[in-house]
């Protein structure tokens, strides 16, 4: 048995590379930055927070997600797996790359309310049930 997943919280570094291929497939690359929150040691060192940059990337629905809502800056939480590939570079050297391929996405930054979004209406209050003999005023 084995397990390949990976769940992120973070930052959006810059907004989504898109892209649509093979018969309008959209596909979006995006960096995500995590931190690991600095400390003090018993001696008094600080050791300072450290971020790391994640490359993530999202195929169809997942793509066009990120394509619509998310920006630089927006705090995400991110679901897949490591995939690591290599490439030969223009000098003939062999590089790795390992990325996040995201099944889940979900937009953690709230939404500021656009004028385009309908504002929920205040309802007319009906009259409260009147006991007794009704009133009339002249």
């Amino acid at each position: 048995m084995s397990l390949n997943k990976v769940m992120l919280i973070g930052n959006v570094g810059k907004d989504p590379e898109i892209r649509y291929v093979d018969a309008g497939v959209c596909s979006a690359i995006l960096s995500l930055a995590t931190t690991t929150p600095g400390y003090t040691l018993p001696n008094g060192t600080q050791v300072p927070e450290r971020p790391e940059w994640h490359r993530v990337l999202l195929w169809r629905r997942p793509a066009e997600i990120c394509e619509r809502y998310v920006h630089k800056g927006d705090k995400l939480y991110i679901e897949g797996q490591l995939r690591t590939r290599s490439y030969t570079d223009k000098k003939g050297v062999i590089r790795y790359v390992t990325e996040i391929w995201a099944d889940t996405i979900e937009l953690l930054s709230p939404r500021p309310q656009s004028a385009e979004t309908p504002q929920p209406q205040p309802q007319p209050q009906s009259p409260a049930p009147q006991t007794g003999t009704p009133s009339t005023s002249f």
